[in-house]
């Protein structure tokens, strides 16, 4: 295992005090490394760092020789100038990009949409990023650092670079440095955490899930933080451990710690009590579609939607950029009406929408935060607790020195937390979410999380965090071609549903129609049909592995932990199955590439 890069007695210090400080820390092949942190900690600072993009104020920073690194971090942008073909692949001709695999998969992962011979300069800032992201991609790197990813990318997107990454470099070779709030993400794809924090780093094995689980281990053992940090993260423990099995089946999870860590704690949400405190302020009657239509002049969006929404329904919307979900929550929410159809909704329906422009707080810009929360009255949660405005602050992590600021000379994340509190003080019974993940740091996504689960009301999200998605919603639905299509597999299924019509020809953008142009498949005929039909067969096999291999990880957690015999078979059984996912996915991607 290659050492690539390293650091020695780091120290970084911008005047306001220090934010690394005497930091040593190393990357070797193999690595899949997550940084985590509050927002300012120093995350992007101590990438920029390793990456030569910023000098330490002391210290040094060793690159082995040969080693090439590929970065984007969030102050990285593309020449406005150039073709979007050539802001990703230079000056490569067209059929020689387009005849290699590799860059094909990149291109139609994160640009499917985008012309080839589209001036860069003509795109949004979301679409310029995918571009920036897809040039580090293509290229052959050792070392990939990565700032912020996901930012402007779908939940099809995220799943894509997910498993990208994963399957980027062979066995233990390469390395990834991510800095990400995406929790899902993190877990994905790495295998160690650094969290930065008060100037140093603490080291966790293992991606977000079995961080919490150190960390709570760590707290509850040295005492070293407050009770209210350490039962907030018990509680996310507690949901990683029993309502999110893809998270916890990850071998490096320590069933047996996190199961005593957990014996305690109540379920996350109580659906009952949550249920009829919703029903007491809002009646049965909330928002209900019926037979909703809505048309852009020739263009349909929605179709005869029929949608009823309950007092305390927790809804996660799914769907691609341009599917309707915008449409839709405006009909909830009454700023637009159908083009046919109607929207009933109840006469005691209040509702907030809390938007990603933070637009809730421009009327505030120059009041103290103190100022801002003191004309609202408390909230009542549904576990019955009545909380003011100034145990809300500090609830969502605002020091008595911050209610003293100005609202316009808060950070970002500042800014978001605020302006959720503004929306929920003010006391609506439906709240629509869009996009409400950015600016927030892991741990203040966690407190974020904790007061919605108590907020009662109905509460409908849109968001491509799907760790967010599944945390805080208890149904999900998907906006596909003008319908509304339940999901009770979750974001899993949605993801399936949009791979198999891709697959199908549905949704093939321009970088689709470049693969089709580039030359004959690499396999034709019969001998097409062959890899096809194989090809199907290694899915409906990944698919049942992957079902035993979830119920093998089920029997391990209900099975009799003294019982060391029967634990060990289920070990063996487990990384064989594991074993058969490998080669299942390494024939799954040779097979791919036959066909182009």
């Amino acid at each position: 295992m290659a050492h690539l890069l390293g650091a020695e007695a780091l120290h970084l210090d911008f005047g306001t005090g220090t934010v690394l400080g005497s930091i040593s820390v190393g990357l070797d092949d193999g690595d899949r490394i997550g940084i985590v942190g509050a927002n300012g900690a120093g995350k992007s600072s101590l990438m920029k760092i390793l990456a030569g993009r910023l000098e330490p104020h002391d210290g040094r920073v060793t690159i082995a020789r040969g080693t090439r690194v590929g970065v984007l971090d969030q102050s990285d942008h593309v020449d406005t100038s150039l073709t979007v073909a050539q802001a990703i692949v230079g000056d490569r001709d067209d059929h020689e990009w387009a005849a290699d695999p590799k860059i094909r998969d990149i291109m139609s992962g994160l640009v499917p949409d985008l012309p080839a011979d589209a001036i860069v300069g003509d795109l949004s800032g979301g679409q310029q990023r995918r571009v920036a992201l897809a040039h580090v991609l293509v290229e052959d790197h050792d070392a990939v650092f990565l700032d912020e990813p996901t930012n402007h990318l779908d939940v099809e997107g995220v799943t894509w670079l997910a498993e990208h990454l994963k399957r980027r470099w062979a066995g233990r070779q390469g390395a990834l440095l991510v800095v990400t709030h995406d929790r899902w993400f993190l877990d994905e794809v790495t295998t160690r955490t650094w969290e930065v924090h008060d100037g140093a780093i603490d080291v966790y094995e293992g991606g977000y899930a079995a961080y919490v689980l150190q960390r709570v281990e760590r707290d509850r053992i040295a005492s070293v933080t407050e009770q209210r940090r350490q039962n907030l993260m018990r509680k996310e423990l507690a949901w990683l451990r029993r309502g999110a099995p893809a998270r916890t089946s990850k071998p490096k999870f320590r069933i047996d710690a996190a199961n005593a860590l957990i014996e305690d704690v109540p379920p996350i949400r109580d659906t009952v009590k949550l249920h009829r405190m919703a029903a007491a302020r809002l009646g049965k009657d909330v928002v209900e579609l019926v037979r909703c239509s809505v048309s852009y002049g020739d263009k349909r969006v929605l179709t005869e939607l029929d949608w009823n929404i309950g007092p305390g329904d927790r809804i996660g919307l799914l769907g691609e950029n341009g599917a309707g979900k915008s449409t839709l929550l405006r009909l909830i929410t009454g700023e637009q009406q159908p083009t046919s159809g109607r929207v009933k909704t109840g006469i005691t329906v209040r509702v907030a929408q809390l938007s990603q422009q933070l637009a809730e707080l421009e009327e505030h810009a120059d009041e103290r935060v103190s100022a801002v929360v003191k004309q609202f009255s408390s909230l009542t949660l549904s576990d019955g607790l009545e909380m003011t405005p100034g145990q809300l602050l500090e609830r969502m992590g605002f020091t008595s020195a911050q209610l003293k600021t100005q609202v316009s000379r808060l950070s970002g994340g500042q800014r978001r937390r605020l302006q959720l509190l503004v929306v929920l003080l003010s006391q609506p019974n439906v709240l629509v979410l869009d996009e409400p993940t950015n600016d927030l740091d892991t741990d203040m996504l966690a407190a974020f999380e904790d007061l919605l689960d108590a907020w009662p009301g109905t509460l409908i999200v849109v968001s491509h965090d799907r760790y967010l998605m599944e945390r805080i919603t208890d149904t999900q639905y998907a906006v596909i071609d003008g319908g509304l299509r339940h999901l009770p597999g979750g974001v899993d299924e949605y993801v399936t549903l949009s791979r198999e019509r891709r697959a199908g020809g549905s949704g093939i953008g321009t970088f689709g129609a470049a693969r089709a142009a580039a030359g004959p498949a690499t396999v034709a005929g019969a001998e097409r049909r062959d890899v096809e039909k194989e090809l199907k067969a290694v899915e409906r096999r990944m698919a049942k592995v992957k079902e035993l291999t979830e119920g093998t990880h089920h029997e391990m957690v209900m099975h009799d932990q003294s019982d060391f015999a029967g634990l060990s078979k289920l070990i063996k059984d487990l990384r064989s199955l594991e074993d058969e996912t490998g080669e299942l996915e390494e024939r799954w991607l040779e097979l791919g590439e036959q066909l182009g």
